[in-house]
């Protein structure tokens, strides 16, 4: 696929006499876009703690890295759990993207659609074509979900069945 964009050539007298068009492989604009949209690859190495309790936090998650776990991370608000988190998909190896989400920010009416996405005409004002979730965005790559516990239980009970099983229905749908 290509994207491509013409501009005209005009004369001193206002006439048309050719035009430049430029097309760019679809490829190339995305590397672009992630590029810029994606922070610098954190891994373990940027972490500069010496302590023998973030030592073993930092191996821990090494070993664990290249694993198809479901990762669970506590800490206070500010020790840097979205940046281990990060560091782990890093080292993973994953194709996909990491996918930060804060929960708490959601606001709970567009909650669960942003985070399992919904097939076409799933309620009013919904996209004719539907719309794809963050967990589907996350395919192959790593979900980051802070603040979960702020979420209403009936969406956290959808998101544990997803950890579970690994699938997602789109609200609407009749197929994982």
């Amino acid at each position: 696929q290509f994207f491509s964009t013409g501009r005209p050539i005009i004369d001193s007298s206002k006439s048309i006499i050719g035009a430049v068009e430029i097309c760019k492989d679809m490829k190339e604009i995305e590397q672009l876009v992630h590029s810029i949209s994606q922070p610098k690859q954190i891994t373990f190495s940027d972490f500069i703690g010496t302590s023998p309790a973030i030592k073993e936090v930092i191996s821990f998650a090494q070993k664990i890295a290249n694993t198809d776990s479901v990762i669970s991370i506590r800490g206070a608000s500010g020790t840097g759990k979205e940046l281990l988190a990060y560091a782990i998909h890093s080292e993973s190896g994953r194709k996909g993207p990491f996918i930060p989400i804060n929960c708490a920010a959601l606001p709970e009416p567009l909650l669960e659609s942003e985070l399992f996405g919904y097939v076409g005409g799933a309620f009013t004002g919904a996209r004719k074509e539907g719309k794809m979730g963050l967990f589907e965005t996350a395919n192959n790559g790593t979900i980051f979900l802070d603040e979960i516990a702020e979420m209403p239980l009936g969406s956290q009970a959808r998101i544990l069945r997803v950890i579970q099983e690994r699938y997602v229905r789109k609200i609407g749908g009749t197929k994982e």
